[in-house]
């Protein structure tokens, strides 16, 4: 009796995966569950730009922080006299101490900077020398204004105070020179000072008894990062030069001139009192020099390393699920063209690949830098992905279409991040042509005939 084989009936898996569009639908869960090793490596970037942050604090503590340079203000104290009670209940006049602050009426300010970079480990700091040299006039006091008796005023006792961020980062002790004499600053945190740290003088100017002096003296310093000024001038000019090409200016106002080569760049702000949130004078007391004033002040110059390493690479990592997508397509597309199966666990191991294309790009950027960390990652995995690709088709033409498209796609996101207000632009372009071809290439598709495969023109 002759044996009658009947066809084994197809496991439920097989026929999701010839089915075209559960095929499709296992593709686009596959990508979706891609996310989440994605999302880790894009934590990684963010751990190890915590770590050079952390690395860049450290060298600033031990080297000397951003600097702020808070121009002289003149402190000149006065008597009052207050009406109060005895223990007896009578009304007495008791003599109590105020102070007016007065602020320059002419400033100018020349600072020459160098910055260098510092290393500890794989991660860099900029770090900077800075003389910067000022000039000034204090402008005359205005005493009927404030209703101050001016035989009150205590000339003897002025006191001329500026103000730096970091008193670490002086490398000599400033030489102040007021009305042609000359005096050493020192530290001074007198209580009522404004600034965070003083560097005082005291000045008698009881022979005059005028406020309107000149002064100029020369800070030596060092600082990392930034160097910021407090716009206090009544009239006002500061100019920053420095052998640096990446500044960036900061701050509540933007210089006036600027230029910018591939060795150095020279910047000038000149400002007037309209733009400045502080009276010429006002007594003590007063809420004036509040963080939220000197926030609206302040001005400068920020270091910048000349590569952000860290922000490129984070960059590159969240167009990752783009790049698995459309190559999760383009290989379905080689799929149906050429008339073969290609296994989910297939698309599993290229879509891991692609992922762990990021940590090697991570990996090489912190040694060798983005540039050629990007091309080391890329040619590596286009030539494993293409090479397997080959051998589980044993197709070379498809291997090589495929290397080709995925060379393009990651010549694409280059560019795109080198760009900054061309980014969008030349995205949208970019992916509108690759819907194009992808669009051009699904009309070659018999849909329902999978077995077929192309129709004919």
């Amino acid at each position: 009796m002759e044996n009658i084989q009947f066809p084994k009936e197809k496991s439920t898996f097989a026929l999701l995966q010839e089915s075209v569009g559960a095929k499709l639908f296992l593709i686009a869960v596959l990508t979706l569950l891609l996310l989440i090793p994605s999302s880790w490596v894009q934590y990684l970037i963010q751990e190890r730009q915590g770590r050079q942050d952390e690395a860049i604090q450290e060298i600033s503590e031990k080297w000397s922080g951003p600097q702020l340079i808070e121009s002289p203000i003149l402190q000149l104290p006065y008597k009052t006299w207050v009406k109060t009670l005895d223990v007896n209940g009578k009304s007495i006049m008791k003599e109590s101490f105020n102070t007016i602050y007065l602020l320059p009426e002419s400033l100018d300010i020349q600072s020459d900077v160098k910055p260098e970079i510092l290393h500890r480990g794989i991660f860099d700091a900029v770090v900077y020398h800075a003389k910067i040299r000022l000039n000034g006039k204090f402008s005359e006091l205005e005493l009927k204004k404030s209703g101050i008796n001016p035989e009150l005023v205590l000339w003897d006792k002025a006191k001329i105070v500026a103000g730096i961020s970091d008193f670490k980062g002086l490398k000599s002790t400033p030489i102040i020179k007021v009305a042609g004499q000359v005096y050493t600053a020192e530290p001074d945190f007198a209580p009522e000072n404004l600034l965070v740290n003083n560097l005082g003088i005291q000045i008698d100017l009881s022979a005059a008894k005028r406020s309107d002096i000149h002064f100029n003296y020369e800070l030596d310093l060092r600082g990392s990062e930034a160097l910021n000024f407090l716009h206090l001038g009544k009239n006002s000019t500061i100019k920053v030069s420095g052998d640096w090409n990446n500044p960036s200016f900061t701050g509540a106002f933007l210089p006036e001139n600027r230029n910018i080569t591939e060795k150095q760049f020279s910047s000038t702000w000149k400002m007037s009192n309209f733009n400045r949130p502080f009276p010429q004078q006002w007594l003590g007391g007063q809420a004036v020099l509040t963080p939220q004033n000197k926030i609206k002040a302040t001005f400068g110059v920020k270091f910048l390393l000349p590569v952000d390493q860290y922000q490129k690479t984070m960059r590159s990592a969240k167009y990752a699920i783009l790049i698995i997508l459309l190559s999760f397509i383009s290989l379905f597309f080689i799929e149906l063209l050429n008339k073969v199966k290609v296994n989910l666990l297939q698309y599993v191991l290229i879509g891991a690949a692609m992922i762990i294309y990021y940590t090697l790009l991570l990996s090489f950027t912190e040694q060798v830098g983005f540039g050629a960390a990007y091309f080391i990652a890329s040619v590596a995995t286009v030539i494993l992905v293409s090479t397997f690709i080959g051998a589980f088709l044993r197709n070379k033409k498809a291997a090589i279409v495929f290397a080709i498209t995925l060379s393009i796609f990651y010549s694409f996101i280059y560019v795109i991040i080198q760009l900054q207000d061309l980014a969008l632009l030349f995205g949208s372009i970019g992916l509108f042509i690759t819907v194009a071809c992808l669009m051009y290439f699904s009309v070659k598709i018999n849909w329902n005939k999978p077995e077929t495969a192309i129709d004919q023109p």
